[in-house]
């Protein structure tokens, strides 16, 4: 089956190859765990390497945040916007969820224009100013995604959990990873006194995928996601225990 790399090694041999084409992936962590720049690997790993134009639409930070941050890991947004291969759009939830209702709005004249495939939202929890409700919530976001797989487009959507250690909360309350194609955690793990990274695709509709917990990093050149995490349970808790066997390493070897 045809798959959208996403550029991440790792990740992808978890995707089984990639995701799904104009399918829509939701990544959901606490604050600094790598959301925003998972979404932008995706994106710039799409014009480079697989020709694929993308759009970024943010509800916070300015463009330049973007290019200044990019360019932290050698990716030159500014120069892919210039080429036409690019477009970081700052807007908010109500003015992207009614472009997306209208006809020649502006997502839809862009991704024609650009021939874009992939968008980055950053990100879908401040859907939540629109309403208090979670079934309106749900449907809103039902919308927006169902907007973007109709202009062709393979998504990312970032969500930002404030609980920095163990599970999801508002999330699942709004029931918003039930209308997703793919949904990816982020995670922070503590391990003897340590902090470290965890990543786990916790769903992926129309195909199978890995169900190791695996350790991440964010390195100079962005996410490389490496070997599951051995002899620990209780890893997306938060707070790992080792297993009794204590010959077993903590991780496997890279």
């Amino acid at each position: 089956m045809e798959r959208v790399k996403t550029g991440i090694t790792g990740l992808d041999e978890m995707l089984r190859g990639g995701l799904l084409p104009q399918t829509a992936t939701l990544v959901e962590g606490a604050p600094g765990t790598g959301k925003t720049t998972l979404g932008m690997q995706f994106i710039y790993h799409g014009i480079v390497d697989y020709g694929e134009p993308g759009i970024i639409l943010t509800f916070e930070q300015f463009p330049s945040q973007f290019y200044r941050d990019a360019a932290n890991f050698g990716w030159d947004f500014r120069r892919l916007e210039e080429e036409g291969k690019l477009r970081v759009v700052m807007t908010s939830p109500e003015v992207s969820f009614a472009d997306l209702q209208a006809v020649e709005g502006q997502i839809e004249v862009l991704a024609r224009e650009m021939g874009a495939r992939r968008i980055l939202v950053d990100s879908l929890s401040h859907f939540q100013r629109l309403t208090q409700d979670p079934l309106r919530l749900r449907h809103l976001a039902y919308t927006f995604i169902n907007g973007l797989k109709r202009e062709g487009l393979t998504a990312i959507l970032t969500w930002e959990s404030p609980v920095l250690l163990g599970q999801p909360t508002e999330g699942y309350e709004a029931g918003i990873p039930f209308i997703i194609d793919t949904y990816i955690l982020l995670r922070y793990v503590e391990i003897e006194s340590s902090v470290h990274k965890a990543l786990l695709v916790l769903k992926m509709r129309g195909s199978d995928h890995d169900k190791d917990i695996r350790q991440f990093d964010i390195t100079p050149r962005g996410i490389e996601v490496h070997s599951r995490f051995e002899g620990h349970e209780g890893i997306m808790s938060g707070s790992a225990r080792r297993m009794a066997d204590s010959f077993i390493q903590a991780f496997v070897r890279r």
